[in-house]
């Protein structure tokens, strides 16, 4: 029973992790930063597919790596019914505090509000409100299909690799099934957010912004890898010999979605 409790409780752990950084990253990922502002150094310029520009990208980006960090933890123990079920309940939770988002907006503001910012350089608080919380459907529809894109061919890949390397090489799975799925999530989020949405973008400038925060998420998926190593320390340390256990029963879920 008490095997039971701690695996309970640490789904329930690495879960609210897991949904807590992905609703965020959704939300915060309005802001657009420059990379080497951020970090210090001169604008890169860089021309990509006839493409010129700086390393620009949303403060979304600094989240989605933990979450595909944690979806390969939570495969590691919990395997694919794991997944699965967060992966679904997360996009169940992002549409829900969308919708409660837009009702947000929708609701009439209070007249002293809307002003009440204007010595912080704001005039109108409605309006900035709006703006952060008021995506666009094309970019909400866009971030989740490709969300569970992504999720299903992190877990399809991580189990393909851990049948042929068994419990060895952690790092190849993991980082592996990460740089994968996340090729893909790079492009079909700009795809349906902005080449069939809206703002219909060339095609040349769909590869160069997809290939630029492809790099970024491939640089970040190979530096986190330590991290991976970390939780798998720290999980079996609290598990103790249950963990093993719980592995064997994770690597033998052949479960479809």
């Amino acid at each position: 029973m008490e095997a039971q409790d701690k695996a309970g409780k640490l789904f329930v752990i690495l879960s609210g992790f897991f949904l807590v950084n992905a609703v965020l990253a959704e939300f915060v990922g309005i802001k657009i930063f420059a990379l080497e502002t951020a970090l210090g150094f001169e604008p890169l310029n860089w021309t990509l597919f006839g493409q010129t520009g700086t390393l620009n990208f949303t403060t979304g980006v600094l989240l989605w790596p933990f979450v595909f960090v944690m979806t390969d933890v939570i495969n590691e123990y919990f395997g694919r019914r794991g997944v699965k079920f967060i992966t679904w309940l997360t996009i169940i939770l992002i549409v829900y505090a969308f919708l409660f988002a837009f009702l947000a907006i929708k609701v009439a503001p209070a007249d002293w509000w809307v002003s009440s910012y204007q010595a912080q350089g704001i005039p109108d608080m409605q309006v900035a409100f709006a703006g952060i919380f008021g995506q666009g459907l094309w970019v909400i529809v866009g971030s989740l299909v490709a969300f569970l894109i992504g999720q299903l061919l992190d877990v399809t890949v991580y189990h393909r690799v851990r049948r042929i390397t068994g419990e060895s090489k952690i790092w190849l799975r993991a980082t592996g099934s990460t740089l994968v799925s996340q090729f893909v999530d790079s492009y079909v989020v700009l795809y349906i957010a902005f080449v069939i949405g809206p703002q219909n973008w060339p095609l040349d400038q769909f590869l160069a912004v997809g290939t630029l925060n492809y790099s970024y998420k491939f640089a970040a998926a190979i530096l986190m890898t330590p991290l991976i190593y970390l939780a798998h320390f720290l999980i079996d340390r609290y598990l103790g010999a249950d963990a093993d256990r719980l592995k064997l029963a994770a690597s033998e879920d052949r479960g479809h979605w």
